[in-house]
């Protein structure tokens, strides 16, 4: 592996570069929501946090930080996931209604 890769890996720099990916696509999928009126912000954010929450335990693994920190991190992604799944559930409860 390309030394400026193994630098990006070992430091966690990787994953902050993806982070800056997946801002784009949050501002480009609430342009598009706003534009289309076919999602809400709350749909962006449902879509985007647990993977979030994935990446950035990744990136704690990665730098080897705390175990405890990894797992919260982990923890957080399920929490944000099942939040989403109760909100669409919601939604397609009143649609259905």
């Amino acid at each position: 592996m390309p030394a400026f890769l193994s630098h990006l890996f070992e430091t966690g720099r990787i994953i902050d570069l993806i982070l800056v990916l997946v801002a784009v696509e949050v501002l480009a999928l609430a342009a598009f929501a706003r534009l289309r009126g076919v999602m809400s912000l709350w749909d962006v954010a449902g879509l985007i946090a647990p993977g979030v929450m994935l990446m950035l335990a990744v990136r704690s693994a990665l730098v080897e930080a705390a175990h405890e920190k990894t797992a919260a991190l982990l923890a957080a992604a399920f929490i944000f996931h099942l939040l989403d799944l109760a909100r669409r559930r919601r939604s397609e409860t009143r649609k259905g209604s």
